[in-house]
């Protein structure tokens, strides 16, 4: 059912899990225009040992093979119409699909998962004070073997410092991983690897030594940790959940909840003219930083964000294309150094932000929109930070730097904390 007034807007996620299918459809077709943008740019002469495309042997035989895989699924795929015409007997029918999928997955659990759930990151980290009472983990998206999983799980690590812990998402080759992602995010149906990762978020969120839990999503990992939270909104109470900070890169998911809670300052207060109320969001932060050509993105983040009460947290937007996590989002977003340290400037962070009424939009010489919106609790730190920085005599000009909580945890670092006066 759709009420009026909602026919241009996207279906709820709640809605028929064939209706979601079918509008995805359209939708990937309504994209296809930016589909060379997952690799592009490739910039092959700037690439580190830890980006995906890096001209190495390994990654060559990574890239050889997923192709490979591509031609065998689609072929597959295409195959089962053509012997239902030609009136196979179903028992062969049935063999032959076995048999196909056997092959896949020896391939891709040989050739590119390995059995290692749990990847931990091998860079060693100085660890500050306080670093011992915070878990990070890390959802990767699809098309990652272990061995570009592991690279990820590293570049997070030199990049903010910490210890990271990876739960696979294993691949099954692209064109499954898309199949996959299609029932994930259109059937709510919680895979392997989600229940794993709800598992280990919950039992780090549950643990009295963790006073803060962060959690990095990349692309289908987007769609994962979206369920993931639905169900820890189920179960673990708002004081609990407040530790937790979502960051995404490139979200594949249609939604992302985060409700605000009221709670009075006394239950013991009768007189409802008396009441006086706490307000909070129910997770302590979420952050979301897409490329403006990403499809993956456009199909994602940047699709449904606009929606009221459908896409909580902030979202930042590079005018720029590509899907990779190291190559396209960290190395522009969170540039390292050659001692793998992130250097205190890249063009992205000093990008410049205008604020008004609904929110912030910043703008690079580009016509795509790059935009940040605060969530409602933050103003007054907004208007503070605005003050103080024409205090300091920087002309008033706000960047991407001073409003992005990730670009705080760089190099081992912690954010500030400020004091918010709660708000309606």
């Amino acid at each position: 059912m759709i009420c009026p007034g909602e026919e241009g807007t996207p279906l709820p996620y709640t809605a028929s899990p064939v209706r979601l299918l079918w509008s995805d459809l359209v939708l990937f077709i309504n994209k296809i225009w930016a589909l060379p943008g997952i690799f592009l740019p490739l910039n092959l002469s700037r690439t580190g040992p830890w980006d995906e495309f890096y001209p190495s042997l390994r990654n060559g035989l990574i890239v050889v093979l997923h192709m490979f895989l591509m031609v065998y699924q689609v072929a597959l795929l295409f195959s089962l119409p053509v012997m239902v015409l030609f009136m196979i007997p179903a028992l062969w029918i049935l063999i032959y699909i076995a048999g196909a999928f056997l092959l896949n997955y020896v391939i891709v659990m040989v050739g590119l998962n390995g059995f290692r759930r749990i990847l931990i990151s091998q860079v060693p980290v100085t660890e500050r004070p306080g670093h011992e009472r915070e878990s990070w983990f890390y959802i990767n998206g699809i098309a990652a073997g272990s061995r570009w999983a592991q690279m990820n799980v590293d570049q997070l690590s030199s990049t903010f410092g910490r210890r990271i812990i990876g739960i696979h998402n294993r691949t099954a080759g692209v064109v499954f991983d898309l199949v996959e992602c299609l029932i994930q995010r259109d059937f709510s149906y919680a895979t392997g690897d989600i229940r794993d990762s709800y598992s280990c978020i919950k039992k780090a969120l549950l643990n009295p030594e963790c006073d803060k839990v962060v959690l990095l999503l990349h692309s289908q990992g987007g769609i994962e940790g979206g369920l993931v939270m639905d169900w820890l909104l189920d179960e673990i109470p708002h004081d609990i959940l407040c530790k937790l900070e979502i960051f995404t890169f490139g979200s594949a998911a249609n939604h992302f909840n985060a409700p605000r809670w009221t709670k009075l300052a006394s239950p013991d207060i009768i007189s409802t003219t008396d009441l006086v109320h706490q307000h909070g969001n129910s997770i302590g932060y979420i952050e979301h930083y897409a490329n403006a050509a990403d499809i993956v993105a456009l199909g994602g983040v940047l699709h449904f964000v606009d929606i009221p009460n459908r896409y909580m947290g902030r979202l930042f937007v590079r005018p720029s294309s590509g899907h990779l996590l190291n190559q396209h989002y960290l190395d522009n977003m969170f540039t390292l150094g050659p001692d793998k340290k992130v250097l205190e400037s890249n063009q992205f962070m000093d990008m410049e932000v205008e604020p008004f009424a609904s929110g912030i939009h910043s703008y690079i010489n580009s016509s795509h929109r790059a935009k940040y919106r605060p969530i409602a609790r933050d103003k007054d730190f907004l208007t503070a930070l605005s003050q103080q920085t024409q205090t300091n005599g920087v002309d008033g000009v706000l960047r991407v730097k001073d409003f992005s909580r990730l670009w705080q945890y760089r190099n081992g670092r912690s954010p500030e904390v400020h004091v918010r006066r709660n708000t309606d």
